[in-house]
């Protein structure tokens, strides 16, 4: 690592002060061949370049810092509009007496039309999902994000005109295609501009982020409990002025991204990173190349992007995100009909008791988050999630008698299940290398968590009232299957590691890159 210190004292293996990088380099690579078999020659030296020693800490930090302000807060706020728009439907559903359930006739269980119309998303979402991280570096995120957060926010406008529930089903179906582009390239976006733990980096910035757009489920019953006083006006029912609004909102975030999102950090001729000086964005790309040595972009190849796939972690990673928003999606489509239906909460009460269990949730998603970076452990803060949220599905189905009980049991489960999902992230983030490898664990992260919403959309079904066993006990059963996952993680990347530590295996092409349990 590069020391920034006296001068006199500074050194990297043998480096000094003006030495010159082509020494630097031999250096490097007499000692590396010195240290590992013959047979890994072939494998490029630990990564270092002399630019990282010209800052100090606290540069670093003011660096950091403003990166962070331009990209943290508004992908936030442009996931917390999607996020709102993809979960109001349990709003609108129980919006005063002229509801849409009942306006649309959605009582009907053959099929269960509530469930379809939630259901049809997910399928459209999965099936777009595979090239939206390239079409993210092909038309930069700034273009791309932009444009479809926009598209979808007149889609969403439309909600509020339909007719009948067939056209709200078509409605969902495009929203799922046009919002399977945005998370995969922001998380995708994300991954290039920090590093994996240190200065509680990526961690930490998936948590705010993800914190930032659950603000949505937080506050959306309650936004939408103040637009059901619009019922009436124009002639449209309350539960069509959340659809309006809120896609109005949409379209408005869209601009804001436009404006102000920002490109990767290797895209040296976009006008969005010049608040960074050429000398600071060239820091980031080193200090992310030291870190795991991919900040540079490769030449696509279809191949070695769709080669990710061949990696077995990949697809358990994946697993594991679609395990946590099976519960997540679950509890933002029902859990305002739970309140209101089975619980005995009126709309206004169901709508805003939302609110407090996701605020839960926050709180223990920044405690993971600082943890995990802090100490440098992933799959432990995805083993207590998962087991908070277990504790709290449980209090939620067998508690039968007890209305507060259950409600308490909706806090453990809420925060469990949204707090693992960017603790899922940052663990597959920290260990994966290659941008078309990361590109393409993205889209399949969030292609397996668009599954996870497809099987939380039908697990609770209306004749399963008032316990929901079946439900539930999916959902303690996907909580279970993370912590076996993770297991089987964890054995695999200490084994690997110790292997790497011998000198008898490089990990991820990577002499100097070892797995984050």
């Amino acid at each position: 690592m590069a020391l920034r210190q006296d001068p006199e004292k500074l050194h990297f293996d043998g480096f000094v002060p003006g030495t010159d990088a082509k020494v630097l380099n031999a250096n490097l690579s007499s000692d590396y061949d010195k240290s590992y078999p013959e047979h890994l020659d072939d494998v490029a030296p630990p990564y270092y370049d002399p630019i990282l020693d010209r800052y100090t800490d606290a540069e670093i930090k003011r660096i950091v810092r403003r990166i962070d302000i331009r990209l943290i807060p508004l992908c936030g706020l442009m996931y917390c509009v999607s996020l709102l728009d993809r979960t109001n439907l349990s709003n609108a559903a129980i919006a005063g007496y002229d509801s849409m359930t009942t306006e649309l006739n959605l009582r009907t269980r053959n099929p269960d039309r509530y469930s379809v119309i939630t259901l049809v998303f997910f399928i459209t979402y999965v099936i777009a999902q595979p090239p939206t991280t390239i079409l993210t570096r092909f038309f930069g995120p700034r273009i791309w994000l932009a444009t479809i957060t926009l598209a979808w926010g007149v889609t969403m406008i439309g909600f509020g005109f339909v007719k009948d529930w067939t056209a709200l089903v078509g409605l969902r179906a495009l929203l799922g295609v046009l919002e399977s582009g945005f998370f995969p390239g922001v998380v995708y976006l994300l991954s290039t501009w920090y590093r994996r733990y240190r200065v509680d980096e990526v961690g930490k910035r998936y948590s705010v982020f993800y914190l930032v757009g659950s603000l949505a489920a937080a506050f959306g019953g309650i936004l939408a409990f103040g637009l059901m006083q619009m019922d009436g006006l124009q002639g449209y029912r309350g539960w069509r002025w959340i659809f309006i609004v809120e896609g109005c909102l949409t379209c408005l975030v869209a601009f804001l991204g436009y404006i102000f999102l920002i490109s990767f950090p290797d895209n040296q001729k976009s006008r969005s990173i010049r608040f960074l000086s050429e000398e600071e964005r060239l820091f980031i790309i080193a200090r992310v190349n030291q870190d795991r040595g991919d900040a540079d972009l490769e030449k696509f190849s279809f191949k070695k992007w769709l080669g990710g796939g061949a990696d077995w972690k990949i697809w358990a990673y994946g697993l594991c995100f679609g395990c946590a928003t099976t519960v997540s999606y679950a509890l933002a489509y029902f859990l305002p009909i739970i309140l209101n239906l089975e619980l005995g909460y009126d709309t206004g009460t169901a709508q805003c008791l939302v609110a407090p269990p996701y605020a839960f949730a926050a709180i223990i998603m920044i405690l993971t988050g600082w943890y995990g970076d802090k100490y440098r452990q992933r799959g432990l803060c995805v083993v207590f999630n998962a087991m908070l949220c277990i504790i709290g599905l449980a209090v939620m189905g067998w508690a039968y008698s007890d209305t507060r009980a259950r409600y308490f049991g909706v806090f453990l489960a809420t925060a469990g299940a949204n707090a693992n999902v960017p603790s899922v992230l940052t663990y597959q983030a920290n260990n994966i290398r290659g941008q078309w490898k990361r590109a393409f664990c993205s889209a399949t992260l969030v292609g397996m968590g668009a599954l996870g919403g497809i099987v939380g959309s039908t697990v609770f079904r209306s004749e399963d009232s008032p316990t929901y066993v079946p439900g539930l006990s999916v959902a303690m059963g996907s909580q279970v299957l993370i912590l076996l996952t993770v297991a089987a993680l964890t054995l695999t990347f200490k084994a690997n590691n110790k292997k790497a530590d011998r000198g008898e295996k490089v990990l991820e092409d990577s002499p100097s890159f070892r797995y984050t349990a």
